[in-house]
């Protein structure tokens, strides 16, 4: 994390009172990390790290939780302590989202939705689909045989979690996996480690046995010790493509099933008979939310000829529009980066831009004010294999590309390396639809984009694998055993 020459009185600082392991607080033994609050680059908390040691004692704490008495609870048990948890963050939900806006920046009103309130709403939803699940069934063959197939906890799950949507992205790996009779080691990042102890809290108030649930925030070393750890057998990752290629090639060295939900650069595909004043309404949740920090976020716009400069003035004027401030004020659409190094990382994208010849129709810069953020960017007259189209910025920038007919505007949406999300514009939806199909991607919304907790969520190409939310985001937590019979005696 970066550091800061600001001192703040220890008594102001939030500390949580140290990791929680096997269903207690446990001094870390990796040290400690300043939270810095990204509005203004002061630090406001202190997150314990967890140490090699403290990764071992969570992993050995969660697999004897998986042999002792959780494995004893039926689904339905399971179920209703899931949704106990689910309401304990609920209740937690309002102090918890201001929490995530001071640690990352979102704004407050976003924050709102997605680390108050989704992840009671995703709790509740698998706590509803463990309360139905069915631990056997038994198959006939065709040559008379049966089969009992039962359907198991898959082990250890370790959770590994980013920094843009800690609270929603942690719950649709601890619900799934603790409805499925999973135990879960949970390593947020330091940037975000102070909101994940509302997890430690709700496992306390649901009754969770110890062990079942276990909060070791950490750097990429404490990472990498959980994923090769021998006594995990699953891994379930959200963050960069680079990443997750690390974590899934020591997953395969050791035949370890992964979840892998990476990085995106989607797109927003305006056909030519698109309602520009609805492209316009829905572009900050479409392609700039959470500043930026989003991985489905639709940042390259594609815009026909026919209409371009009509495109790029409307989403220039809707950008320029855009009220940036402190991530605590319900009136800001556009707060600060989660660091400083997010911050030169994304101006560097921009200073590439311009280079590349695009042409900057609004913002590019850094304000005049404390905390790390930048403005609202927009380039236009931009080539699709320019390095701002192509990379992942992971800022507030977009790009706007024109193309000719329909083929190239599919083609020009299918020529990047990830395939996340993706949005098509059009007056017609069935039109739009047949043209979402053709997009190489996991998800594409038509006129909005809107994750559904009933639908499956992940990428394809260097989006990752594997699905999270829907009744598909429950299955990766389960193995399958098959026990053989003899024909029923007549």
């Amino acid at each position: 994390m970066t550091s800061t020459t600001a001192t703040v009185a220890e008594e102001d600082l939030l500390v949580p009172p140290g990791l929680w392991v096997d269903g207690g607080w446990r001094a870390p033994t990796g040290g400690g990390a300043e939270v810095v609050e990204a509005a203004t680059g002061l630090p406001f908390g202190r997150t314990p790290l967890a140490g090699p040691d403290d990764v071992d004692a969570a992993v050995a704490a969660a697999r004897a939780a998986l042999r002792g008495p959780w494995a004893a609870w039926s689904a339905e048990q399971r179920g209703a302590a899931v949704a106990v948890l689910a309401g304990a963050l609920e209740a937690e939900g309002r102090a918890t989202a201001r929490l995530v806006s001071r640690e990352n920046g979102m704004p407050i009103a976003l924050s709102r939705v997605v680390n108050g309130r989704a992840p009671a709403f995703i709790g509740f939803y698998y706590a509803r689909l463990a309360a139905a699940l069915v631990a056997e069934e038994e198959r006939r063959s065709p040559t008379g045989g049966r089969t009992l197939v039962r359907r198991v906890p898959v082990g250890v799950v370790a959770a590994i979690t980013p920094w843009n949507y800690p609270q929603p992205l942690a719950i649709m790996k601890l619900a799934p996996a603790l409805a499925a009779g999973c135990t879960v080691v949970l390593k947020p990042p330091p940037e975000t480690a102070l909101d994940a102890f509302a997890f430690a809290r709700a496992a306390q108030v649901a009754g969770l046995p110890p062990g079942v649930l276990n909060v070791v925030p950490g750097d990429r070393e404490a990472g990498a010790r959980l994923v090769e750890h021998p006594d995990v057998a699953k891994v379930a990752f959200t963050g960069s493509t680079g990443a997750g290629r690390a974590i899934g090639a020591t997953a395969g060295r050791l035949l370890r099933p992964a979840t892998l939900e990476l990085g995106g650069k989607s797109v927003s595909l305006v056909l030519p008979d698109a309602d520009l004043d609805l492209v316009a309404a829905r572009l900050l949740e479409v392609s700039l939310p959470n500043n930026g920090q989003t991985c489905h976020a639709g940042t390259r716009i594609l815009a026909p000829r026919s209409r371009y400069d009509e495109v790029v003035a409307a989403v220039t004027d809707t950008v320029a529009a855009l009220v940036v401030g402190d991530p605590l004020d319900r009136a800001t659409q556009v707060g600060p980066l989660v660091s400083a190094a997010q911050q030169e990382r994304v101006l560097e994208y921009v200073a590439a831009g311009r280079a590349s010849g695009a042409r900057l129709t609004t913002g590019g810069g850094r304000p005049d004010r404390p905390g790390w953020f930048v403005e609202p960017t927009v380039f236009a007259d931009v080539d699709n294999a320019a390095v701002i189209a192509q990379e992942e910025i992971f800022g507030p920038v977009l790009a706007v590309i024109p193309y000719g007919d329909e083929e190239e505007a599919v083609a020009i949406a299918n020529d990047s390396p990830y395939g996340l999300g993706g949005t098509v514009w059009s007056a017609d939806e069935e039109h739009g639809l047949a043209v979402a199909r053709r997009i190489e991607s996991g998800t594409v919304g038509v006129n909005h984009y809107e994750l559904h907790v009933n639908a499956p969520f992940g990428g394809v190409k260097d989006s990752g694998l594997g699905r999270e939310l829907g009744p598909e985001g429950l299955e990766p937590y389960l193995a399958h055993q098959s026990l053989y019979l003899g024909p029923a005696a007549r």
